[in-house]
């Protein structure tokens, strides 16, 4: 029998797109030869990846996991909503997001790790999933947070399916409290994050090159206005207070009373406790997020989804 190389394999997997053990059993089968190879996975519907792996994957599901004081969220992608509703793939990302918690919520390490009763890699099973489901698919991301002492809150927004949705948010709060007290704030909290997507947990945190341009068009409006540069100097520092307000973490106004500022509200709920609660973290991670979609039309969907 010829034998398999790691050159050979490696030529397999980029002409198919298939995953690295599906190459090494084709090659297996086919003595090592790599167009006999490929006809195999083709036969088995293997390869069919290769072809689907250039189209845009921007539906498919967001998920959380959490195990004690780590919580971890994930994004699966798929190309059409019909399949981010099919039980099978809602079970990948379901997996995915299982491992993602055994490592941690590290992207490459999830990646590569084993995928549950298959001997693939997380990668490589999302390259198999796209033969048998018949759709590109896409392992995008993977975050997590931890705590010594607290929770990590979860929320998922839009949910199709316990832990499954369109937006997951993660927020990890540092106490002594009681769990009961503090799953209730962090999924209160949660549910702000999902709703107003803040850019940073302090003013601090926030992009300097963000709040230099923000700066730069406030001060070009007060321009406008023929004030002088001392009154539009005041201008700007108040519109640069009301832009921190909206976008960042601790200065937003909590969406559950439309009064109170976020750190207030941790400051209140510590007092209630008789012990310090800090925020120490958050994620949002919204479906498709910052992915380019194609524009298409419903009808050219169904039937696209259909003729697979």
């Amino acid at each position: 029998m010829a034998q398999i190389t790691a050159a050979i394999v490696k030529e397999l997997r980029e002409k198919s797109g298939a995953g690295m053990m599906d190459c090494k059993n084709a090659l297996k089968e086919n003595d090592g030869d790599v167009e006999a190879a490929m006809d195999w996975l083709r036969q088995k519907g293997i390869a069919k990846a290769a072809k689907k792996s250039g189209r845009v994957a921007a539906e498919g599901l967001v998920a959380v996991a959490t195990n004690g004081t780590t919580s971890v969220a994930v994004e699966v992608n798929s190309e059409t909503d019909f399949v981010a509703r099919n039980e099978g793939f809602q079970d990948i990302v379901k997996n995915v997001a299982a491992v993602a918690l055994e490592n941690n919520g590290d992207f490459d390490a999830t990646a590569a790790a084993a995928y549950p009763g298959t001997g693939r890699s997380v990668k490589d099973e999302l390259t198999e999933a796209v033969g048998t489901i018949g759709e590109n698919m896409n392992f995008r991301r993977a975050t997590g947070l931890s705590v010594d002492n607290g929770i990590v809150a979860t929320y998922i927004h839009n949910s199709v399916a316990p832990n499954l949705g369109k937006i997951a948010v993660l927020v990890a709060l540092e106490s002594a409290a009681d769990e009961a007290t503090l799953t209730a704030l962090g999924k209160q909290l949660a549910m702000h994050v999902a709703a107003t997507s803040p850019l940073a947990m302090t003013t601090e945190e926030l992009d300097p090159e963000a709040v230099e341009r923000e700066r730069n068009v406030l001060i070009e409006q007060a321009r406008e206005s023929g004030k002088p540069d001392n009154i539009i100097e005041k201008m700007i520092v108040g519109r640069m207070s009301k832009f921190y307000q909206e976008v960042v973490f601790m200065e937003q106004t909590f969406i559950v009373d439309g009064e109170t500022k976020i750190a207030k509200v941790i400051e209140n709920a510590a007092k209630a406790a008789g012990t310090d609660i800090k925020l120490t973290g958050y994620v949002r991670l919204e479906l498709g997020d910052g992915i380019e979609k194609e524009e298409g039309d419903f009808a050219a969907e169904v039937a696209a989804a259909v003729g697979k």
